[in-house]
């Protein structure tokens, strides 16, 4: 085979004219891109798809959500959620009720300090969630029904309904599962199973607790007592609850065994109706200044001649014990209940 060689002579010439052609090329290769560029920018999509933020559609009880990218404003209209967002290690931009979140949650971290109060759970202010300029909205489904429309006409709104005949079935689950949906809209799915898995460890070392104390499956009735027109009133936990489902799992047996099961996971009860549970221990919740214990109760004749009074097994849970909230305030139950039954 030949082989062709430049003469010296006419190397330096043709080395000029490879430079030039490719620095032609190189011309033309960038006005193109410009004009491929300008093209993308008039269309009003610059970005390539790798920049381009996500969007997902989340289904929920009251229709779907489409979200771009991770949602950071945050408001919630629902204590529950709020509690989860904290749990996940997001301050919410707005909560409904803050005052009586900090009276009623005693779940930590607490709500920070400049997180704006939307209005009340019932009837939040729309103007008020549209100056905050939300990228997401978290609701419970009984609270907002009238209002849904004009919510997700503010920003995506996801609206749980954790109390629908359904979900009471077993509301400590429906918890569980709502906060997962949340962790994985914000972002934060193994900080949420992580949150779960310390959960689950409390109710291990809780079931430990019992055991070695010689109060395995202890038996324990749970209310919440308020006052309505100066008469007692008393809400009794089912095991369908999210409270006595977390004291479930941890060990303690519930006296309180209603069939069927109410859907809200408790029965609106008087002194009276606690006479088939008198032998269990008493676990209970009262404000301060509606402590119908002290009061109302306090001079009761069936009160006072309950088992559990007169053997002085009665337990203060604290009027800040949130008996419907998320993993946080289910972890302090357990704890404080264990504490309280093995001193």
């Amino acid at each position: 085979m030949k082989t062709f060689r430049l003469k010296r002579g006419l190397l330096a010439p043709f080395i000029v004219c490879c430079l030039i052609a490719l620095f032609t090329a190189g011309c033309s290769t960038g006005g193109e891109a410009k004009e491929g560029a300008a093209a993308q920018a008039g269309s009003g999509d610059s970005s390539t798809p790798a920049q381009q933020e996500e969007v997902r559609t989340i289904q929920h009880s009251m229709g779907t959500a489409e979200m771009k990218g991770t949602p950071k404003n945050i408001v919630v209209l629902e204590w529950t959620y709020a509690e989860d967002l904290i749990a996940l290690g997001i301050q919410p931009k707005g909560v409904a009720d803050v005052e009586g979140y900090k009276k009623y949650v005693n779940a930590q971290p607490g709500l920070s300090a400049d997180v704006i109060d939307v209005g009340t759970r019932q009837e939040p202010s729309l103007e008020l969630i549209t100056s905050l300029k939300p990228d997401l909205i978290i609701a419970e489904n009984f609270r907002v029904k009238d209002t849904y429309e004009q919510l997700k006409a503010i920003a995506p709104t996801v609206v749980f309904d954790n109390y629908s005949k359904e979900a009471s079935q077993d509301q400590y689950a429906t918890m569980e599962n709502s906060f997962r949906t949340i962790a994985d809209i914000v972002g934060k799915k193994e900080e949420g199973e992580k949150v779960l898995a310390d959960v689950q460890a409390t109710f291990d070392d809780a079931k430990a607790k019992l055991k070695a104390s010689g109060k395995e499956h202890v038996k324990y009735a749970l209310i919440q007592g308020f006052s309505n027109q100066d008469a007692a009133v008393m809400l009794l936990y089912s095991d369908n609850s999210i409270a006595a489902g977390a004291l479930k799992r941890a060990g303690f047996e519930n006296a309180y065994q209603p069939n069927p099961l109410p859907e809200d996971g408790y029965a609106k009860t008087t002194v009276e109706s606690l006479v088939p549970v008198q032998d269990a221990n008493l676990l209970y919740v009262v404000q301060d200044d509606d402590n119908i214990i002290e009061k109302q109760m306090k001079n009761n004749a069936v009160w006072n001649g309950l088992h559990f009074v007169k053997e002085q097994q009665t337990y203060p849970l604290g009027g800040d014990m949130w008996v419907y909230g998320g993993p946080l305030s289910a972890k302090i139950l357990v704890d404080k209940a264990v504490s309280l039954l093995t001193q």
